[in-house]
Parts: structure tokens; C-alpha cells; sequence
């Protein structure tokens, strides 16, 4: 798993804070949690495009006995403040509200989207565009835009995001005509689902996606099964990448004999290949609060995505504390890498991953690794 080409692109020092979307706006003092799970995309140009999640958050969020966050507010950006005691503040990332029947949680920062140009090879930055950030705009995602994928599928660029806010966890729609200005469509998904995916290219004339809803509940499959209760990629198709109906085939499981990918969820849009469509996923091994992220890859059948046709269940990168050593005062989760994005470079695919939630992640992976 040693690539020749493997190292860290942006990262939080990479962020102008002053020309940020909040700024100016909250009366205390932010930072930058992560820059990181970048979507990615080939421009007209040759030059690539990461959409870079920023996690904004407050410097001093405890203050008074309170714990605050971030929200968006009718055009602009405020504090909330919960009780200290009421709150369980043991995952970096968020805290739990207590006195209700079921989970309830805010955010310990507020994320948005960063365009950032890289040259063709991905390994340097030619633009960070921030007067194309996609940033909260309506109620649906007052708590933030999160983990953008871009596919590039009938000349026309689509980006999902995940929008974030009391009133739902849904999936949103943004289309460019140039991979730069990114318009918004429409809510797809309203229920809770982080990683869907749309495919590069139709099958049969529909567009295909993959999706991760996920629940608080799981039925068991039978004793003996291959597979694993819990979250599964399911697939969905659409006739305008509006409308989604879910397919009624299962998509990719996890599998009952590893524990290494108890959880999983989708990771780059699927590329189709001479050998199928090519996709790759996170699983997640249980490990104190997080767990451990590994991205793995699969094959599925270019007529019929619901077919896998291979599943590789070696990983195919694992988090490098050496990628982040330099960053060591400002990691607050560890054993994370998150692969958002894919781009064909000729014998190689340039893979973009946010690092521990920290850093975008930039690795070529020769075509050979998948038998390509």
C-alpha cells in the first residue's frame, strides 16, 4: 500500500478565515477544525477541482457554564448555547444533548465548501476560489454543507453534499455547466443518508447512484450468512437526477467474516472501466468513539450495478500518521482517512481523501493495483 505518490494538498493553514463565509458575522473568534473529504473533479482546462469541506468552529466553545455552536440564521450566522451539564461533549466532533427519548446533537463547527484548483496531477494548487464557496443558504442546512461528490456525467458537472439541520439529514443537489459555479437544484434525499454517489456515466439511459441511509436499527440476517447486519451502499436510479426511486436488488453488504468493515458507506463517485464500474468505500472497524476509516474497492457490472463482480477485502489505503506529523498540535481524531474523490490520469487514478478529518489527501494509484 506504499504508493510513490502519496501526500497531503490542503489543509487548515491553507484557509484565509477572513474571506470565509461567517466572517464577520459571530462576534467571537474561529478556526479551522479540518479542511478536508474533498470532491473532485476534471476541469475543462485539464486542471483538477477539489471541493473542500471546511469545518469552521469556535475558539472558545465553552464559555459560562455553556457549550455553543454554530448556526446559519436568515442570511446570517449565530451562536446557540446549551447547558454544560446537559451535554456530553466526549466526541470532538459534536455533543450529545441529553433529556430526550432518543439521540439528539449539535455540532462542535459549522462546515462549507471551498473550491480549490489543482494542476492536472493534483499535486499543486493553481486557485483557491473563494467567491464560488457553496456555503448554508436555506433552514434545510443550518448546520452546515458537508462531504461534497462530483460526478461528471452528460458534460454537465453534479455535486451531492450533505445538508445538515434539526429539521432533516439530507442529501442536496448543486449542478455546473463548467465545474466551477455550482447552481443549487433541489433536497433528493430527505432522509438521513451521508454518502450518495452518483455514477460517471448512464445505464440504460438512467442515471444510478449509490446511497447509505442509515437508521438506529438493523435486522439480523440469518445465522451462517455471509453478511453483517448493519449499514449497507444501497443503489438508486433516476430518469433526471432528481427524482430517485431505490432499487429493489441490494447493493454492496458488509461481510459477516470481517469486523474490519462492520460499517461502511460509499467513497468516490463509480467510474466505469474496461473491467466494470470501479467504486470505491470506506469500512469502519469499531474503535473507541470513531473507529478506524480504511477505504476498500469493489467492481460491479457495467450493465448491472447491482452485480458485484469483485470485492477487493484487503484495504486499499489506510490512514498515515506520517502524512500528518506535521499537523500533530491540531489532530483531534485519529486512524481516519475518508476517500471522497477519483480522476483518470492515463495508467493511474488520482484518489483525493480527507486525512483525520483534518487535510485533503491527494495518492496516484496505478491502474494495475485493480487489474486494470
Amino acid at each position: 500500500m506504499n504508493f510513490e505518490i502519496d501526500r497531503l494538498i490542503f489543509g487548515p493553514d491553507d484557509v484565509d478565515l477572513a474571506r470565509s463565509p461567517l466572517a464577520g458575522h459571530l462576534g467571537a473568534e474561529t478556526f479551522i477544525l479540518g479542511a478536508f473529504n474533498p470532491g473532485l473533479a476534471r476541469l475543462p482546462s485539464g486542471n483538477l477541482l477539489m471541493l473542500v469541506r471546511v469545518a469552521e468552529a469556535l475558539r472558545q466553545p465553552v464559555e459560562n457554564g455553556h457549550v455553543h455552536s454554530i448556526r446559519w440564521d436568515c442570511g446570517r450566522y449565530v451562536r446557540d448555547a446549551w447547558p454544560l451539564e446537559l451535554c456530553d461533549t466526549s466526541d470532538p466532533r459534536k455533543f450529545l444533548v441529553h433529556g430526550g427519548a432518543w439521540n439528539v446533537m449539535a455540532l462542535t463547527s459549522l462546515s462549507w465548501l471551498l473550491p480549490v484548483e489543482l494542476t492536472p496531477d493534483g499535486l499543486e494548487v493553481v486557485a483557491v476560489h473563494y467567491d464560488r464557496a457553496v456555503a448554508p443558504h436555506a433552514t434545510y442546512q443550518c448546520y452546515g454543507v458537508e462531504d461534497a461528490r462530483i460526478s461528471h456525467v452528460d458534460g454537465r458537472w453534479l455535486m451531492t453534499s450533505c445538508s445538515v439541520s434539526p429539521e432533516r439529514h439530507s442529501t442536496t443537489l448543486y449542478s455546473s455547466a463548467n465545474g466551477l459555479d455550482w447552481s443549487f437544484e433541489d433536497i433528493v434525499l430527505d432522509h438521513q443518508n451521508k454518502d450518495m454517489l452518483i455514477f460517471e456515466g448512464k445505464v440504460a439511459g438512467h442515471y444510478w447512484a449509490q446511497t447509505r441511509p442509515l437508521g438506529s436499527l438493523y435486522f439480523a440476517y440469518p445465522p451462517g450468512s455471509e453478511w453483517r447486519a448493519g449499514p449497507s451502499i444501497n443503489l438508486a436510479s433516476s430518469p433526471d437526477a432528481l427524482h430517485w426511486k431505490p432499487r429493489r436488488e441490494p447493493g454492496l453488504r458488509p461481510h459477516a467474516d470481517t469486523v474490519a468493515t462492520a460499517r461502511m458507506g460509499g467513497g468516490t463517485p463509480p467510474i466505469l472501466t474496461d473491467r466494470g464500474w470501479l467504486t470505491l468505500w470506506h469500512g469502519v472497524e469499531p474503535k473507541e468513539i470513531v473507529g478506524v476509516y480504511r477505504t476498500y474497492w469493489s467492481l460491479l457490472d457495467p450493465e448491472d450495478p447491482s452485480r458485484v463482480l469483485h470485492t477487493e477485502h484487503a484495504p486499499l489505503l489506510e490512514a498515515s500518521p506520517e502524512l500528518t506529523r506535521p499537523l500533530e498540535d491540531k489532530i483531534y481524531v485519529r486512524d481516519v482517512v475518508f476517500t471522497t474523490g477519483i480522476a483518470d490520469a492515463g495508467e493511474y487514478f488520482i484518489v483525493a481523501s480527507g486525512e483525520g478529518d483534518l487535510a485533503c489527501r491527494v495518492t496516484h494509484i496505478p491502474k494495475t493495483r485493480f487489474g486494470l
